[in-house]
């Protein structure tokens, strides 16, 4: 697919540095960028007259920051030369989730830097809303890392399920513009109705009639855990994305125990893109 449309999602940690990065990505696909600036407002409070005082300053206080985030992101999309729109919510996670979810529907990919990654509940709620929800792929985008959907060397998380084939497809655009694509299977199963009798094979086959340049690598764990499997491999090989498919398991459960998914996301040293 095609990406037109990003829809930046911002918090207000980092807010700056993630919207460059946002602005970097959509400059370089000569997309329409979409910010949308969230806050999660604090609980209401039932007590007496003072305490209720503080929680109307604070709210205040959170608004007025918001709104300043906002227009320091109208000057700089303006002065970017880019299409764009800008948009604030201040509300419970619940609210800010469907509204997510709402605008990721009409995006083709949503761009959360390394501010919105560092805030585990954020980061949630917009995994939730645009790849579970709206099933809009995401780019998650570290600290150092260059904001780009135009990746030279990618590895791609595969696992022969829908989750990782999901992302394969959403993602074929870039991965069809790599130099190479490392298909990545760690511990492969073999046997049949897992990873076929060649592990790898199929996946690497249906890339290369889109004209991708794909690599098979067979990677044993050794007692390590996948994520940390994944990770080292893509720091080993250079690689410059990571492509893979949201959760394996249930989302309750991803939620509740995390999984190799949720490790990724919390901590890489390259960006992720992500879609179900």
């Amino acid at each position: 697919m095609s990406f037109k449309t990003v829809l930046a999602v911002i918090g207000a940690a980092g807010a700056t540095a993630d919207l460059d990065q946002a602005i970097a990505v959509a400059s370089e696909l000569d997309a329409h960028l979409s910010v949308l600036i969230l806050g999660v407002a604090l609980p209401p409070m039932a007590a007496d007259y003072p305490v209720a005082t503080a929680w109307l300053d604070q709210r205040q206080e959170d608004l007025n920051a918001l709104a300043a985030i906002r227009t320091d992101a109208e000057d700089n999309c303006r002065r970017s030369g880019i299409p764009y729109d800008v948009d604030h919510i201040y509300d419970d996670r619940f609210i800010l989730e469907s509204n997510v979810s709402t605008r990721a529907i009409y995006a083709d990919v949503v761009v959360a830097g390394a501010g919105l990654r560092g805030d585990s509940g954020l980061r949630k709620l917009v995994i939730g809303g645009s790849a579970f929800d709206a099933r809009t792929p995401l780019l998650l985008v570290n600290k150092t890392g260059k904001a780009s959907l135009k990746p030279r060397n990618v590895l791609l998380a595969w696992n022969s399920r829908a989750e990782a084939a999901s992302a394969a497809k959403a993602g074929m655009e870039l991965l069809a513009g790599a130099d190479t694509v490392r298909v990545v299977l760690v511990d492969p199963d073999a046997s049949y109705g897992r990873n076929g009798g060649e592990p790898g094979a199929d996946i690497a086959a249906f890339l290369d009639r889109h004209g991708v340049n794909v690599v098979v690598e067979q990677v044993a764990s050794c007692e390590r855990r996948t994520e940390d499997v994944l990770r080292q491999h893509a720091s080993e090989t250079g690689c410059d994305m990571i492509v893979m498919g949201a959760y394996g398991h249930s989302r309750l459960r991803e939620r509740i125990f995390g999984g190799v998914t949720a490790s990724i996301l919390q901590e890489c040293s390259v960006p992720v893109f992500l879609a179900r």
